[in-house]
């Protein structure tokens, strides 16, 4: 009886301390903070290896893997933090690193790094297609020498600074770019004061020169495109884009006459739409008879061949989706790309084309499959597998690598996500949509916490995304610089908010005639489609229609201005990061004016369109708490937009109704961890104490 009694009470003992366990651990800030991101990734040239940049919180170190995923990946210290300029050794058992006055050979395995080239050959060095030579700027002058040697000769001399070396495909040309320069204008208006100046870039582009390296002057091409790539070893394929975004011309050059052909040429009614990471640009097949390149030209972006001696484009893909990012296998027969499908646009996998070499027509299979998003293919070097990144609803962006065909089973490479996240049970979107101020549905993505109690409302939040031309996905984002958001509202899901994601007209993802609908309308129907999620929202029985913020970055920061002064109580509080206050002013800034111009013309054209796409000028409509994020060294959207804003709130009486937060020294996209940590609890709080009163 006494032993019986005993277990019992054991039991009782051991129930209760169960009881008393803590809750599944939530995330935090940090845990945000500590997801890393992977991009640049280079194939090894035997394929045994994955060299890429692993980033936290704007920390970058360069990393190897083990293409197969058999081991985790190793830093490479020696190799610094970006691998913009680095190459492979011919041997392709070690990087090239650009120095301050000499390559760095740092190898894959780990020994110790030593210097190789010629002397200067730090500066924008560019190897030889057999790896034997090396080509590289000092001041005014473009040298070549032996890799194995140290030194070098001059080959050609210009306007400081050249850059964008290319040799040839026989090694026996360089191409190359002289005077492109910077110029910085000053703005000191009088709402800041004297004392500071404001600083606006200016790029004004160079001169294209080819050299040939067994003698003769440098030879100039004009009437090319910035955009270039070798066709053979006297031609140039290249691209360029019209300064009022109308057309873009795809021509081959010939370097030793400067004759110009025109291969191509897109017009657009509107404007050039598809994004710089499409992968747009002409790429030329191993055996130089195709180019491959995307167009708009059936209303959404599709992969096309273009005959390289003339003739018609050839469709690879067609139908209701956007094909983006292709590239030719390394023996130019396959081509592959990412795409996302007809009816679910915030998923995209990975194709393979099988090109007819006479023809150019394509039989197409599918390398992926499942919910998610995978983009950025790489071929391996033998051709038999690719490389490319992963994200969905519970994994942030990662490297991945398949076989080469239908059916085969995916390998990850990197797992960038901190193991005190693992146990994290992460929200997925889920896909709606409702109609925009002229009928047309505008796609969504909802987030709901799996355990709300919907028997009682709850504050909700609407996320407008930036850059116009971006979207939603289904699962994390692909790009870091929006992925941090997106893992930062799987923060407050968990707190209990409700979460949506327009993806206004202007938005990618869903074929060019709803991304150009905000043409001579920025600031109109595209806005109110952002904030006509509020009656999504309050459509929801589980929302509270009183408590509903907004926010956004950037073009989204823009989009939450005109969503409080437009319609003053809709939102309970709104959150503007780095947002666009007066399109007047971004037309003004040399950095961005051709692209606002090819929008919605100019001022003196269309007073009425910069009207409406200047929340500034309505700022005395703000009633609701406002909170201004921007960091000082802004160039997407300079920070003196944001000073002018509090400048004019103040001029209103609206003062007690706006905060503003400046961050020093950081850029567009807050990158750095006390930027982060600082910035997420501020906005958490913020709207804990306006929508969760």
């Amino acid at each position: 009886m006494v032993r019986r009694l005993a277990m019992l009470v054991s039991m009782c003992l051991a129930v209760a301390a169960l009881g008393a366990q803590a809750p599944e651990r939530r995330l935090s800030i940090d845990d945000l903070i500590d997801i890393r991101h992977p991009s640049g990734a280079m194939w090894s040239p035997d394929g045994r290896s994955v060299v890429f940049v692993w980033d936290r919180a704007g920390v970058s170190t360069v990393h190897v893997a083990d293409a197969a995923g058999a081991a985790p990946p190793r830093p490479l210290p020696e190799a610094g933090s970006q691998l913009t300029g680095v190459m492979f050794a011919p041997d392709g058992a070690a990087l090239l690193v650009p120095g301050a006055a000499r390559l760095r050979r740092v190898p894959l395995d780990g020994t110790s790094s030593s210097l190789v080239g010629p002397d200067g050959a730090g500066t924008g060095a560019v190897l030889s297609p057999d790896g034997t030579q090396v080509a590289f700027v000092t001041g005014d002058a473009l040298h070549v020498g032996a890799l194995a040697g140290s030194t070098s000769r001059v080959v050609a001399r210009g306007t400081a600074p050249l850059a964008t070396l290319s040799w040839s495909p026989d090694g026996a040309r360089l191409a190359y770019t002289s005077g492109a320069r910077v110029v910085r204008h000053e703005q000191t208006p009088d709402y800041s004061g004297a004392k500071i100046v404001y600083l606006v870039n200016e790029n004004q582009p160079g001169r294209t020169f080819v050299v040939a390296l067994a003698g003769g002057a440098p030879r100039e091409l004009t009437d090319i495109g910035p955009t270039r790539r070798w066709l053979d070893p006297t031609h140039l394929i290249t691209e360029r884009t019209s300064s009022d975004f109308r057309h873009r011309t795809t021509t081959v050059v010939d370097v030793t006459s400067g004759t110009v052909r025109l291969l191509n040429d897109d017009r657009e009614e509107r404007f050039w739409s598809i994004t710089g990471d499409a992968g747009a640009n002409a790429q030329v097949s191993p055996d130089g008879k195709w180019a491959l390149m995307v167009s708009a030209r059936s209303g959404w972006d599709h992969v096309y061949l273009l005959p390289t001696a003339g003739g018609a484009a050839v469709p690879v893909t067609s139908g209701r989706f956007e094909a983006w990012r292709p590239q030719w296998s390394p023996d130019g027969t396959r081509i592959v790309f990412d795409a996302n499908v007809d009816g679910q646009y915030g998923t995209r996998h990975l194709y393979v084309a099988t090109v007819n070499p006479a023809t150019g027509q394509s039989a197409i299979a599918a390398l992926t499959s499942g919910r998610g998003t995978n983009i950025a293919p790489q071929w391996s070097p033998d051709g038999t597998r690719v490389l490319y990144q992963h994200t969905d609803p519970t994994s942030s962006a990662d490297l991945w690598v398949v076989e080469a065909r239908p059916g085969a089973t995916p390998r990850r490479v990197t797992d960038s996500m901190p193991t005190a996240v693992r146990q994290q049970t992460f929200v997925a979107p889920e896909a709606v949509s409702y109609p925009g101020p002229d009928g047309q549905p505008v796609p969504a993505w909802l987030f709901v916490p799996p355990n709300l109690d919907r028997t009682r409302p709850h504050p909700a939040i609407v996320w407008v995304h930036g850059d116009g031309v971006n979207q939603g996905y289904d699962g994390w984002h692909v790009q870091r610089n929006y992925a941090v958001y997106y893992s930062f509202h799987q923060y407050l899901l968990q707190q209990g908010y409700v979460v949506i994601a327009p993806d206004y007209r202007g938005s990618i993802g869903y074929g060019k005639t709803w991304r150009e609908a905000v043409h001579m309308d920025v600031g109109g129907r595209d806005a109110k489609d952002a904030w006509m999620a509020a009656g999504y929202l309050k459509s929801l029985p589980y929302v509270d229609a009183s408590r509903i913020g907004i926010w956004g970055l950037s073009y989204g920061g823009f989009f939450t201005l005109i969503a409080m002064t437009d319609q003053p109580t809709l939102f309970a509080a709104g959150v503007d990061v780095a947002g666009v206050v007066d399109y007047a002013m971004y037309y003004e800034d040399p950095y961005h004016g051709a692209w606002t111009a090819s929008r919605i013309g100019t001022p003196q054209e269309h007073p009425e369109v910069y009207a409406q796409a200047s929340p500034l000028s309505h700022i005395d409509r703000l009633s609701r708490p406002l909170l201004v994020l921007h960091g000082t060294s802004d160039v997407n959207v300079p920070y003196l937009h944001s000073v002018r804003l509090i400048d004019e709130a103040l001029k209103k009486g609206k003062g007690d109704l706006t905060t503003f937060m400046t961050y020093p020294g950081e850029f567009h996209y807050f990158t750095r961890a006390h930027v982060l940590r600082d910035a997420w609890h501020r906005v958490e709080r913020f709207f804990a104490q306006h929508l969760r009163p």
